[in-house]
């Protein structure tokens, strides 16, 4: 895991690793330049991953679950057991957007390729990733 990994982790847990961010917060910028906050939950181990945000009926507008990885590699989401849309927005280990997938159909076991190199991925809810702007090159911390 490189530099940034390890600084999203650390700042999500207990310790944080930055003041600027809170420890269950993820920032994005824009490739604009907007900046946007998440509350988020850590899914940073295998069962965790698996169960991601399965048969909830809402999430808060700035909410998400941010997916963390210990290595990059080529990542594959599905929508099983996922009641309500999602964005799902890829990122590799320096936290740059490499993939943004937007309103992926609930209950959908289609398999969503997010491609390789990715560490991060941060699902928040339906739509929201093109009312914020949010594209490949903006950048996760």
């Amino acid at each position: 895991m490189g530099k940034f990994g390890a600084a999203v982790i650390l700042g999500l847990s207990v310790q944080a690793a930055s003041a600027a961010c809170a420890p269950d917060t993820v920032e994005l910028r824009s490739v604009s330049g907007a900046v946007m906050r998440f509350s988020v939950e850590l899914a940073d181990d295998a069962a965790e991953r698996e169960l991601g945000l399965m048969n909830r009926d809402r999430m808060a507008k700035s909410a998400g679950m941010l997916f963390a990885y210990p290595e990059p590699h080529h990542v594959y989401f599905w929508m099983k057991n996922t009641l309500i849309p999602l964005d799902m927005v890829f990122a590799d280990a320096a936290g740059q957007v490499v993939q943004v997938h937007s309103n992926a159909v609930p209950m959908d076991e289609t398999p969503i390729d997010g491609g390789d190199g990715v560490t991060f991925v941060l699902e928040i809810n339906g739509g929201l990733a093109a009312r914020l702007g949010l594209t490949k090159g903006a950048v996760m911390r």
